[in-house]
């Protein structure tokens, strides 16, 4: 009786833990260079059992960004029921910035950084540039200056930057987050003030 019930659990882990080694060897090693036989080596199972779960490269690179970017989604869809005030967008800013932030969500963007021309080929490249372009629309202000359209705008890829870019400096990664949180709330505000 113990068997079944830990079962789903150990089926569910055994997804996860190929979903992380295949992230992990697509950011060291680049996507298209990664074969399911490598997955499989470094995770010590066989092809059969990788099969299992996943038939494709893509669909372990498309389950990893379901899995991962759904607080976005979750984010976006709270956002778009809030007033478009100072406050929301910068609560929208550090949301975005703790679902960033996270081991699995930092290494999926440094896979997007390191894997540019691949996503352009992949279906999950244009999911996530629409994820983009509503989490900017989400931050704009629209009938703003252009100046401060742009630093709306800006405070989303100050996250980006301070993730993908400064992810070797020296020190706490969880310290440079917050340092690019805080220049992109400063932004905002910026945007904000100069709009009042």
């Amino acid at each position: 009786m113990a068997n079944s019930s830990t079962a789903p659990r150990r089926r569910g882990d055994t997804r996860q833990r190929i979903q992380d080694v295949a992230l992990e060897l697509f950011v060291e090693q680049g996507y298209e260079k990664t074969s399911l036989r490598e997955i499989a080596e470094r995770l010590e199972v066989t092809k059969a059992a990788l099969y299992y779960h996943f038939k494709t490269k893509e669909d372990i690179i498309v389950s990893v960004f379901a899995d991962l970017t759904r607080p976005i989604d979750e984010l976006i869809a709270w956002a778009q029921g809030q007033p478009p005030t100072l406050e929301t967008k910068r609560e929208v800013l550090r949301r975005y910035s703790e679902s960033m932030g996270a081991g699995a969500g930092a290494r999926l963007f440094r896979f997007i950084q390191e894997n540019q021309a691949t996503m352009r080929d992949l279906s999950i490249g244009e999911t996530m540039q629409s994820r983009t372009f509503r989490l900017v629309e989400l931050l704009r202000t629209k009938d703003g200056p252009l100046t401060d359209q742009v630093r709306c705008v800006s405070a989303l890829f100050t996250l980006h930057a301070g993730l993908m870019y400064l992810q070797h400096v020296e020190g706490d990664p969880e310290e440079t987050r917050l340092a690019a949180l805080e220049s992109a709330t400063d932004l905002i505000t910026q945007a904000h003030r100069l709009a009042a």
